[in-house]
């Protein structure tokens, strides 16, 4: 078992930890080097998410974790370091394949309060080391302290005045007044982003192009579920009824997110393109023109938000000679549903989850399917493909406690342990992917075998979740070919290298879609993209993801993505950081 303790090893982790957090206490508090340097291990790794000065960075070995962490925490006054029982009893766990002591602590900053994890390994001397150490704000005592707006008594009636659904109207119209935060993308991050602006006090107004809520997930393709399980997936303030499915499908999650922000009083302008904008340094505020069903408006927010999504605009490839295909091409986020397909030919560019699912309804529906590989992917049976969000599953604490360990886990540590998840489910899956290699299928398990997660962080995808198309493939009812096998297109289908004509009236092209940073130059001209920089994909400084939920060398503009569980833990930073920026707590500039 990937999780099984040494029943030999001594059972004192709260003593261990209360112990290791008293030292680190009394070591700051003295600033003494020595003294830090004895209560972390040499390969230690500090994720700072904020916690410790304004900066979201990841620094690993000793000598580093020491250096920064004495410097930054005299710089922010971090005290008062001690555990948190009520999130977390201290206890045993495995972490990438080594045993250690789980603890969560609280702690005081000139900036507020802070939370964190540590992760400890016993020494043959009975004295523990931090292994990996994780600070970051408490948003939920930093909002509790720091309430701008009082709830209502329930009771107080003034029948002359706007009652609560006029008061709604007014304002979402923002007829007389200018959002702080404009959110633009209204999908799980967006909406992630805004609720978090309000719990803290900012006017946070989020648009969308589609016509409903949740029309990002609900006119995607017939048969698409979330591919992992609920736990993961729950949204802060309002968990998902006890009923839901393991795997949510695409329709009840949209409708999820029309009730969440309906319940959670979000501004939301459906139907709504946002057309551009430009920063003007000496007001701070943004120009945004939008576009809107009743015309042209403009809005002059102090920030933006781009949340359109690791995986929110098409990517469509040039393919020299297409053009002579006489049917219908068609990118997979435009395709609806098989049935219209029955007993006809359709090829399908791309083997990521999208193609896969793509080729399992058409043929459900009774269409003849042929599925182009272009590189290889991972493929991962979807059970086994649960066992990289254990944190989130089976008996445990509240998934306040889970996100905190879960964000806690640094880079060089992820790496390790999803390398010992994939060796296991590979193992577990070892006969389909026999199947799937024999039936010319080509497989890939990530960098260094790391698997999908960290495929997904650094290209946004590459991989399939089998939910039963892989044994179609092995079985030969969908047919594969490899690009390589492609001589040329016709008007009715594709050339083959043997001399063959595979005949289609319809391509669809899972090419997956492009990154966040794509849109920066369209939308805010050349030199801010220039500026920017790329945006996803893990930077080797910080071994964070470039300007994703940090400040950005373009004061004012902020960027959200990823998975649900993403946006649940990292949206409520940008929240914080752009409130300490307008009380004046934080430069807007990156220094």
């Amino acid at each position: 078992m990937l999780d099984k303790l040494n029943p030999a090893t001594e059972d004192a982790p709260e003593l261990m930890a209360e112990r290791w957090i008293a030292a680190l206490d009394a070591a700051l508090a003295s600033r003494s080097v020595d003294a830090l340097s004895a209560l972390f291990a040499p390969e230690s790794h500090w994720r700072n998410i904020f916690g410790i000065s304004w900066h979201f960075a990841t620094f690993s070995g000793r000598q580093r974790v020491v250096a920064e962490l004495l410097a930054r925490a005299a710089a922010a006054n971090a005290r008062e370091f001690r555990l948190d029982d009520r999130a977390l009893i201290p206890r045993r766990a495995v972490m990438a394949g080594c045993e250690v002591i789980e603890a969560v602590f609280t702690f005081d900053t000139s900036n507020g309060p802070g939370i964190g994890a540590v992760r400890l390994l016993s020494g043959a001397d009975g004295n523990s080391a931090a292994w990996t150490f994780s600070t970051m704000p408490d948003f939920d005592r930093i909002c509790d302290i720091s309430a701008k707006h009082a709830m209502e008594e329930s009771h107080a009636r003034d029948f002359a005045a706007p009652d609560w659904l006029e008061q709604r109207q007014a304002s979402r119209a923002y007829a007389d007044r200018e959002p702080d935060v404009l959110v633009v993308g209204g999908g799980h991050a967006g909406i992630a982003a805004a609720v978090e602006c309000k719990r803290i006090g900012l006017d946070a107004l989020i648009v969308d192009r589609e016509r409903r809520i949740g029309d990002n997930w609900r006119l995607r393709y017939r048969g698409l579920k979330l591919h992992n399980k609920t736990p993961v997936n729950l949204f802060r303030y309002l968990p998902f009824p006890l009923s839901f499915p393991d795997y949510i499908p695409k329709d009840k999650i949209a409708n999820w997110l029309e009730s969440y922000v309906d319940i959670m009083e979000l501004d939301f302008w459906t139907e709504t393109s946002f057309e551009g904008a430009r920063y003007d340094d000496e007001t701070q505020r943004w120009t945004v023109t939008l576009r809107r069903a009743d015309g042209p408006r403009t809005l002059r927010p102090k920030h933006i938000v781009l949340a359109t999504s690791v995986s929110g605009t098409p990517n469509i490839p040039v393919i020299p000679g297409i053009e002579r295909f006489a049917g219908r091409v068609l990118h997979s986020s435009a395709f609806a549903a098989g049935r219209e397909w029955a007993g006809r030919s359709v090829v399908v560019f791309g083997t990521g989850t999208s193609a896969h699912d793509i080729c399992q309804e058409l043929h459900a529906a009774g269409a003849n399917v042929t599925m182009v590989q272009r590189s290889p992917t991972m493929v991962v049976n979807v059970e086994p493909a649960q066992l990289y969000d254990k944190t989130y599953l089976g008996e445990g604490p509240p998934i306040e406690g889970r996100d905190i360990l879960n964000s806690g886990v640094p880079l060089p540590v992820m790496k390790i342990a999803h390398k010992i998840i994939t060796d296991e489910v590979k193992r577990l899956d070892a006969p389909l992917l026999s199947r799937l290699e024999r039936a010319g299928f080509r497989l890939e398990f990530g960098e260094d075998g790391t698997g999908w997660p960290l495929k997904f962080r650094s290209r946004g995808g590459g991989y399939y979740f089998n939910v039963g198309c892989s044994e179609l493939i092995a079985d030969g009812k969908i047919r594969l070919i490899q690009a390589a096998d492609i001589a040329g297109f016709t008007a009715d289908g594709l050339a083959l290298n043997d001399g063959t004509l595979l005949a289609a009236e319809l391509f669809v092209l899972a090419t997956g879609y492009k990154g966040p940073g794509h849109l920066v130059g369209k939308l805010f001209g050349e030199d801010v993209a220039a500026r920017v920089g790329r945006v996803w994909g893990f930077d080797d400084a910080t071994q964070e993801l470039r300007n994703m939920w940090t400040r950005t060398p373009q004061p004012g503009l902020w960027f959200t993505g990823g998975a649900f569980s993403q946006a649940r833990i990292y949206s409520r930073f940008i929240a914080l950081q752009i409130s300490a920026i307008e009380a004046g707590g934080l430069s807007k500039h990156l220094t």
